[in-house]
């Protein structure tokens, strides 16, 4: 089992930062480019807000699962 919590903290990391690239790539930068003064408020929620807490977020918890943190 604990290799297991091991090698999901990897899918963790990656999902982070599949999640960041996501985020950033298709929500933040359509809307900073789209010329709009409504579509700035959300990029730069997504931006600077969002993005680090959920890249963060399962990095971190990925980092942790890796390391054995949560081994029995």
């Amino acid at each position: 089992m604990n290799t297991v919590k091991r090698v999901l903290g990897v899918v963790w990391i990656i999902l982070g930062l599949a999640a960041g690239y996501y985020l950033i790539g298709s929500q933040a930068i359509p809307q900073f480019t789209s010329g709009k003064s409504e579509d700035l408020v959300p990029a730069i929620i997504y931006t600077f807000i969002l993005m680090p807490i959920i890249t963060g977020g399962l990095c971190i918890f990925g980092w942790y699962a890796l390391q054995g943190e949560y081994d029995d």
